[in-house]
């Protein structure tokens, strides 16, 4: 009875806000005696929300923040290492985030960029003489999660410049090499780009290349075609892998933009990494002096070394297209209504989502650990190899479900998750297809190699 006496009077109270003219009104419209009944009846819980939402002072529900770092690998950070990885978050997010659609679908390359990137000082960062050794892959991978979350081009064209061109000179180059390119490439003055790649041989570079150089001397004649040269069409040096022709080893060249023999003409219509300047590299009887020859490239071994440093950089990139593509898409089911709710309220695409973050966290912890390994000078091809199969392997995924939780829009550019969808596709494929790396951890624990 008490109760009952209790739940009439804060009915009353909440009857007492409206003015008189306003309960004639309301009279009129609906039977005051039964509302007051059926308000009499409410619990204390149902009727205190009643009330608020007749004061109109309802709090706005707080959504904890969007970020793909569930298991907080950014808290492992010293606060300088953070306070790098937000610099570099905010430069993504404030200069190349603006443009990058554009860029995209122009398929141009943002240049007046490239001082900017060069102020960051993170170029390079893994190689003695520029940083802390101790962490440094670890930084590095963070700051490829930083840059792809927003564009996995400008990722891309940043790992060419410090993973590939730069980790070649410091790895296989002479201190006179050295010297000349390491302090021009990481300060940008001068753009780098790495050939690997031909026309008809990919995946089995290992088996030889159609690239041929013949010794003269002092001096050294290349021919042959490089496809898929990323920076290609505007770098001042090009990284050459070519084909001994006397002893069958495959060698390094430094070719500059300057040497006679060389033509770079831009690849066109890529449905991927659009913003990366990918380039069909001939060299028709270039000459290169053998100062410019990578005086410790003296087989396909040497230059695997590179690769194995470099995959390890793809599978963070991968990790932070697929970051990219999941905050955009939480961000959307927050703000996107249907049936009067937002549709992250509803349960299929909170499965969606938790499947995409559960994906996204397990990338994440296996990249923290590839890099701590190489780090520890403990980095192995098959390490390497694993982490960038399983990583470009989810990464498809999460992009997939980004673009189901957005239904049409998913395939609109200015949601960003379409750019996503599409790069995650190039990233799935270069520093290794699936199959190759597969069959490197697969040899690595079986004893027995698959290759043809």
């Amino acid at each position: 009875m008490m109760a009952l006496f209790s739940n009439i009077k804060n009915a009353w109270h909440l009857f007492k806000q409206v003015d008189m003219e306003q309960l004639s009104h309301l009279s009129k419209r609906i039977d005051l005696a039964e509302v007051m009944n059926k308000l009499g009846k409410l619990d204390d819980r149902k009727l205190s929300g009643l009330m608020k939402l007749m004061d109109g002072n309802q709090v706005k529900k707080e959504l904890p923040p969007i970020d793909g770092d569930f298991y907080n690998i950014s808290h492992t950070l010293t606060p300088d290492e953070r306070a790098l990885q937000l610099r570099v978050r905010a430069f993504m997010e404030e200069e190349v985030k603006p443009i990058a659609n554009d860029y995209w679908l122009k398929g141009e390359f943002p240049h007046h960029l490239i001082p900017k990137v060069a102020e960051l000082d993170i170029c390079g960062m893994t190689y003695a003489g520029f940083s802390d050794p101790v962490r440094s892959c670890l930084i590095e991978g963070v700051l490829a999660i930083e840059m792809a979350r927003i564009d996995a081009s400008f990722a891309t064209f940043f790992g060419v410049q410090s993973g590939l061109v730069m980790g070649s000179v410091h790895l296989l180059g002479s201190e006179e090499q050295k010297r000349e390119w390491l302090p021009a490439l990481k300060s940008m003055r001068k753009i780098g780009a790495f050939g690997l790649t031909e026309p008809e041989v990919g995946s089995a570079v290992a088996g030889g290349l159609t690239m041929k150089a013949k010794r003269n001397g002092n001096t050294w004649t290349l021919n042959g075609k490089k496809k898929w040269i990323g920076n290609a069409t505007f770098a001042d040096v090009i990284i050459i892998w070519a084909e001994d022709e006397d002893d069958r080893q495959i060698k390094g060249f430094l070719v500059r933009k300057e040497n006679p023999g060389l033509q770079v003409a831009k690849m066109e219509d890529k449905m991927a990494l659009r913003i990366v300047q990918n380039g069909l590299v001939t060299l028709t009887a270039c000459v290169v002096e053998e100062a410019d020859r990578l005086q410790k490239a003296n087989s396909f071994k040497d230059t695997a070394d590179v690769l194995r440093i470099t995959r390890a950089g793809v599978a963070w990139l991968a990790v932070g297209c697929a970051r990219g593509a999941y905050e955009a898409a939480l961000k959307y089911t927050r703000e996107r209504m249907q049936f009067g709710k937002p549709i992250a309220s509803f349960q299929l695409i909170q499965n969606h989502l938790v499947e995409m973050l559960t994906n996204l966290t397990a990338m994440q912890t296996m990249v923290a650990r590839l890099s701590e390994l190489q780090d520890q000078k403990e980095l192995t091809d098959e390490h390497a190899s694993l982490a960038k199969v399983f990583c470009s392997l989810r990464t498809r995924d999460i992009v997939s479900k980004a673009r189901e939780v957005m239904g049409g829009n998913g395939i609109l550019l200015e949601y960003d998750v379409a750019r996503f969808v599409a790069d995650a596709e190039a990233i799935y494929s270069y520093e290794g297809t699936k199959e190759i790396n597969t069959l490197i951890v697969g040899r690595a624990i079986t004893g027995y190699s698959a290759f043809v």
